[in-house]
């Protein structure tokens, strides 16, 4: 019963996972406003799945991690009471963020639930010195690295794309026909064409595209695949860095064999996003920072390029502190920071890992001995 009460709880881990963190790589198609909300979250299941599929093979390390080894004594990492509070823990604490809107990480929340529920599996005997090495560590130094790296990296684009004669046109549709206009300090637009001022729902539904050619070729339509293959790659990766996580969880009861439990896995974070991310969707691509494609496209290569590096190390880093981050680093250059978001995500970070470790702790007083 145990062992089917484990499969149900990581299933659930893995939905809230899903709702909370699949549409996180093409946030930027949405907010952007190159893609609809359906269309981009199509994109994010399809390479959500791709990334899930290949897990094991490409991110085989960060099971370990995620059993639990290292931190708490090896009897404890097949304890099928503690594996449950773990699971259990980290799905409940995911599920409210998501319900808030905001975007946290599920390997914080899993790292709570290990420390939690270790604390009173082990008796206390958790080694926090493998936790600093192994898990806090990267997962603390990812935000700032992917912060900073944005920051440099988005005047470079901008400045190519200048000097190569390739310019932004920002556009709305004015009675059915698309005008070209300039955002005003006041919110206002200004029509390019004819000078006169419009007011619009939101200046979230004007739409920045770039013309040119380089090469003889058209700039903005490479660039607008480009950044449908970079929000791609970013699915791929977080799905490549957080599926082992979960499956890590019934491997180590063995509660089910790795295939099926990663194809499980796969098929209850691919549903979660399609019932439940439209609230993390909104803050993501809306809320944070107004962005054109070029931002949003410098934004997903920093997610893409460190979450598949470390993946391939086997560095537990959250996709979710690594993605914002790049966005924290845009709105920094761009000045059109939203503050009050920004504090709430920050806030939901530092919450999650004592959270998680909290629920899983309650939830392994409750659970008892269950039968088997």
């Amino acid at each position: 019963m145990l062992l089917v009460l484990i499969v149900v709880a990581v299933l659930f881990l893995a939905f809230s996972n899903g709702a909370n963190d699949n549409f996180k790589g093409v946030a930027t198609l949405f907010g952007s406003g190159m893609a609809s909300y359906r269309t981009a979250l199509v994109w994010a299941t399809l390479s959500t799945l791709g990334g899930s599929v290949l897990a094991l093979a490409l991110a085989g390390g960060l099971v370990d991690t995620f059993k639990g080894k290292g931190l708490v004594p090896d009897a404890v990492t097949t304890d099928a009471r503690f594996m449950f509070s773990v699971g259990l823990g980290a799905a409940i604490t995911v599920l409210v963020a998501t319900v808030l809107g905001l975007p946290v990480s599920t390997t914080h929340a899993l790292t709570g639930g290990l420390v939690g529920a270790g604390l009173l599996a082990a008796n206390g005997d958790v080694r926090f010195a493998a936790l600093g090495s192994s898990l806090v560590v990267p997962l603390m130094f990812a935000p700032v690295a992917s912060l900073l790296l944005a920051v440099v990296l988005y005047p470079v684009a901008r400045t190519v794309r200048r000097q190569t004669g390739v310019t932004a046109q920002t556009c709305v549709c004015v009675g059915g026909i698309t005008e070209e206009v300039m955002i005003q300090t006041d919110g206002t637009l200004a029509l390019v064409r004819t000078g006169a001022v419009v007011l619009v729902a939101s200046t979230e539904e004007c739409r920045t595209r770039y013309a040119g050619r380089v090469a003889g070729v058209e700039v903005g339509l490479v660039l607008d695949v480009l950044h449908y293959l970079s929000a791609g790659a970013v699915c791929f990766a977080r799905a490549l860095n957080d599926t082992p996580k979960l499956v890590a969880l019934l491997i180590a009861v063995q509660a089910l064999a790795p295939d099926a439990g990663l194809a499980a896995v796969a098929v209850s974070m691919a549903v979660g996003g399609v019932l439940g991310a439209r609230r993390v969707a909104e803050t993501m691509g809306k809320k944070i920072t107004r962005m054109s494609p070029g931002q949003g496209l410098t934004a997903n290569l920093v997610t893409a390029l460190m979450v598949l590096g470390a993946s391939r190390l086997g560095l537990p880093v959250s996709t979710t502190h690594v993605s914002v981050g790049a966005l924290f680093g845009i709105a920094t250059v761009t000045g059109t920071a939203r503050t009050k978001t920004i504090i709430s995500i920050l806030f939901a970070w530092i919450t999650t890992l004592p959270l998680g470790a909290v629920v899983a702790a309650l939830v392994y007083l409750m659970a008892g001995p269950i039968p088997s």
